[in-house]
């Protein structure tokens, strides 16, 4: 009897340690079945930084989404637009698959037609019917990772437009229509 007892003991005991082991390599959030989804961002113009989970368990969190607004809204003019949650997702996938829990670097993201009128009128390289004009645009790079290679995966995924600025060092994302550049 007292066997049995030291026996099951013991594959209790095994059971907890296999467990403890795991929760190593995997979170407590996915053991526990939380799905959330962070991005990080630093803004090259402001040099303000944001880090939130914008989504839980397959749901958007709005004040997250809202303090997202914000922080890349159009740096020169103040004005905001709803970002796509689906270019939060693309870029999310895209850290993803790259294995990064790096900062997204903004070069760009929302810009008022105001704003993309001045940068056409001076030659940059924006075109008048921009994504960025729908907050369907990010101009980032990826601390940690090279620029091609946030190139090639973002390329991969054919979710949308994605440009390649070698010379600004910077990769455009968009949810538009799949090209590339």
């Amino acid at each position: 009897m007292n066997t049995l007892k030291g026996s099951h003991r013991r594959g209790i005991l095994k059971t907890l340690l296999g467990t403890s082991f795991a929760s190593l390599f995997f979170p407590i959030e996915r053991t526990l079945g939380i799905d959330e989804r962070r991005l990080s961002f630093f803004h090259t113009h402001t040099l303000e930084t944001l880090d939130v989970v914008y989504a839980r368990d397959g749901q958007y969190v709005e004040q997250a989404l809202i303090e997202i607004n914000e922080f890349l809204g159009d740096f020169r003019t103040g004005d905001l637009i709803t970002i796509d949650p689906a270019l939060l997702d693309f870029i999310y996938d895209i850290r993803a698959a790259l294995g990064g829990t790096g900062s997204y670097e903004v070069i760009s993201a929302y810009r008022s037609p105001e704003t993309n009128e001045m940068l056409l009128s001076r030659g940059s390289d924006v075109v008048r019917n921009s994504q960025h004009l729908l907050g369907k645009a990010i101009d980032v790079r990826l601390d940690g990772v090279d620029l091609k290679d946030l190139r090639d995966i973002a390329i991969a995924t054919q979710r949308g437009g994605v440009g390649y600025y070698e010379k600004s060092n910077f990769v455009h994302i968009d949810t538009g229509r799949v090209r590339r550049w």
